[in-house]
């Protein structure tokens, strides 16, 4: 079991847990700042219990795995993982930066953040995943540096993403999948990349612009916006998963997308609202679900869901992936208020959606979703094969519940977090004291 994405997985549901109610049913200013004790004794014990969580691994990792990409909790040693090549370069510390200072975990926080400094080496000859790398590495850095304004995070984030430009050099400027970084080579052999590969990019590369003045960073992901935009798109404005970065041709029609649609909508309220062209592009994606039939309902238990676009015919499966969905509509809603064109229809959605996925841990076992789910005759919401009912640590969910509630303060969505909680302690702990 990889153990990177738990650290967000642990940070979102403490949002959860440790803010303060807000009014049912209003678009409320969602809380932006943290700090001081909820009233209540019952939240302040589960916001305890989830930190505690956080240390266990967090303490974990440092004692048997600290250097090491991943930690095997169950053979207790460490692993490079499937992303960098082999290469040890410490995602784990540098993917819990914002965890551990969210949490006040100063401590930590600053053994990891003297890691950066003194043993961080992007020196290493191996073919990283410049999407990993991306979200990661750039992700967690850039993160640390917005909450902590230390320089030293945002010198390393410089030298990385610096290393990693190659990768555009196409003549499409769409990126190629894996870059050595020490040779400066991109693997030309593969000309094949994800859609959400290629233009989940936009939120680190425009928020290092903005804090280096250099707007190189801007310029490379807005010509992959501007290419993206406009291609023609089968299928009623649908985008396909795959497309070739050289040609710029569409090669395969499903998974993985995902993440796109999100970064056309967050990019434009991180932009302060005028990435008019992001949100253009986030209507028209939703729009086209809608158009192309993809918005299902089920029988006989009537779950609301998004179903997969294969080869031009809906597919009734869902992955946990796509789990985000219900908060990224919500957010979409309460960004643009009464100037939304369809914001009823998306913030319901929204809500039914995220009630689905709900629906497809509680039908699990362990109460944790498959990773992907699918309807049909027979089932509703629940894994298709042995290998779909894995439960990865993904935080998709989790952070629907986060957005919804913090938008629409019905407290079920913090108590669903909370269940969640107890039953990633129960069931993917390894052991007393162990992440």
């Amino acid at each position: 079991m990889a153990s990177f994405p738990f650290w967000s997985m642990i940070c979102i549901i403490l949002l959860i847990i440790c803010t303060i109610s807000i009014n049912a049913q209003q678009f409320v200013k969602p809380v932006l700042t943290q700090g001081g004790e909820d009233p209540d004794p019952v939240i302040r014990a589960r916001r305890d219990f989830v930190k505690q969580m956080m240390k266990d691994a967090w303490d974990h990792y440092v004692e048997k795995a600290w250097g090491e990409n991943e930690l095997k909790p169950i053979s207790e040693v460490g692993q490079p993982g499937n992303h960098f090549g082999g290469a040890k370069v410490g995602c784990t510390i540098v993917d819990s930066l914002d965890t551990l200072y969210i949490m006040e975990m100063m401590e930590e926080f600053t053994v990891a953040r003297d890691f950066v400094r003194d043993e961080l080496d992007w020196n290493v000859d191996a073919s990283i995943s410049q999407f990993e790398a991306t979200i990661r590495f750039m992700g967690g850095l850039l993160s640390a540096y917005a909450l902590s304004n230390d320089p030293v995070f945002l010198k390393k984030v410089v030298q990385l993403t610096d290393l990693l430009q190659p990768v555009f050099d196409t003549p499409t400027g769409l990126p190629y999948r894996h870059i050595n970084i020490l040779t400066g080579e991109p693997n030309r052999t593969n000309e094949k990349n994800f859609l959400a590969e290629v233009a989940t990019l936009h939120l680190e590369y425009n928020y290092l612009t903005d804090i280096t003045g250099n707007p190189t960073y801007r310029q490379r992901v807005d010509v992959i916006r501007n290419f993206l935009n406009q291609v023609p798109k089968p299928y009623n404005g649908l985008y396909p998963s795959e497309l070739n970065v050289i040609t710029g041709e569409w090669t395969s029609m499903g998974p993985p997308t995902d993440s796109i649609f999100e970064y056309f909508l967050k990019s434009y309220i991180e932009t302060g609202l005028p990435d008019t062209l992001g949100l253009q592009m986030y209507y028209d994606s939703i729009n086209a679900f809608f158009d192309n039939g993809l918005i299902q309902t089920s029988s006989p238990s009537n779950l609301e869901y998004n179903s997969e676009m294969v080869n031009g015919t809906a597919d009734p499966v869902v992955h946990h992936l796509t789990c985000f969905a219900g908060g990224m509509l919500a957010l979409g809603v309460y960004w643009m208020g009464s100037e939304h064109p369809n914001a009823t229809r998306d913030m319901q959605l929204a809500i039914n959606f995220t009630n689905t996925c709900y629906e497809s841990y509680l039908r699990s076992v362990p109460k944790l979703g498959p990773v992907r789910f699918r309807f049909d005759e027979d089932e509703e919401a629940v894994g298709i094969s042995e290998t779909d009912r894995d439960w990865k640590l993904r935080p998709e969910l989790i952070e629907t519940f986060v957005i919804l509630f913090r938008i629409r303060g019905d407290t079920k969505y913090r108590d669903w977090g909370w269940e969640i909680a107890q039953n990633i302690e129960r069931y993917c702990k390894a052991g007393p004291g162990k992440g």
